[in-house]
């Protein structure tokens, strides 16, 4: 069954996260996903508020940009929200927007070595192993964590765009997310890149879980408002991008994806979505119904 979710945007301010993540855990939505954009909200801060406020519903992360963060912290953290909500959160790491990186002094002269570095890292911390590394930026000496997840906990998930990153995610990460930039034909070819790492690497037993998001507008102004989104992000000229109407174009859209490769869907809804609790229910209550 292919996992249906939503993104509740940071361009919200954190004091909506509440009613959008209630509305979302009662109308059975499977997933939540929050993004610790520059300069907006906390991806962890806000992960832990959405689970406690809630009572079933993965809440995922994408992404945690890994210049921002000593690889120990993330697994201290990571840890913590494993342990307090077993099953429930999804985090995944990317090597951030180099120019946000670049205004408070963390852009690294190579973005992938460190991703590379810090995933690698991460793992074993999360399995409970004792670390001593000393990479190009991520150097660890005798590290363990106290209080490990306990038992399986999904792994670690990668954001990734270039060829480069997607075989990166194959060979360090446990699942790959792709932006809203990304339609049907992307998704092939991500997933293809992607086993061609997990190959190099030897991993190509177990699941390697790809999350998708998708542009999504429903309403009067639907194809109005992806229409300027689009254009906004530069990816007007991009076939089949976004969807606009009602659930059963929402539906397809998402089949497409599936079709392609995609293991989750996350709706996303536009930057100027009037009503983000409405959205929610209609990802819920109306499209979930339609796929499969």
């Amino acid at each position: 069954m292919t996992s249906l979710g939503a993104v509740f945007r940071p361009q919200l301010a954190p004091e909506r996260l509440r009613s959008v993540a209630r509305l979302a855990d009662d109308a059975g939505l499977e997933e939540l996903w929050l993004w610790e954009d520059c300069f907006r909200e906390g991806g962890i801060s806000t992960a832990a508020a959405a689970l406690a406020w809630t009572e079933r519903i993965r809440v995922g992360v994408g992404l945690l940009p890994v210049p921002l963060r000593n690889v120990a912290i993330t697994a201290m953290e990571a840890a913590s929200l494993h342990r307090m909500f077993p099953g429930r959160p999804v985090l995944g790491v990317g090597h951030g927007v180099q120019d946000w990186m670049g205004q408070v002094g963390a852009r690294v002269e190579s973005p992938v070595t460190l991703l590379r570095e810090h995933l690698l890292a991460l793992r074993a911390l999360l399995s409970g192993e004792r670390v001593t590394v000393d990479g190009r930026y991520v150097k660890l000496d005798d590290v363990a964590l106290d209080w490990p997840p306990e038992g399986p906990h999904g792994g670690v998930l990668a954001g990734a765009t270039g060829p480069r990153s997607l075989r990166l995610t194959g060979e360090a990460a446990d699942g790959t997310i792709l932006t809203a930039s990304t339609n049907a034909e992307g998704v092939r070819t991500a997933r293809r890149l992607v086993e061609e790492g997990r190959a190099a690497a030897g991993r190509e037993t177990g699941p390697h879980r790809l999350v998708v998001y998708l542009l999504t507008a429903t309403g009067p102004d639907a194809a109005a408002r992806l229409r300027a989104e689009l254009v906004a992000e530069g990816d007007e000229a991009v076939p089949d991008l976004g969807v606009a109407g009602d659930a059963g174009a929402v539906a397809k859209a998402v089949e497409r994806l599936v079709e392609a490769g995609a293991d989750s869907v996350v709706l996303q809804p536009t930057a100027d979505e009037p009503d983000p609790e409405g959205f929610v229910r209609f990802a819920a209550e109306e499209v979930r119904p339609l796929v499969p």
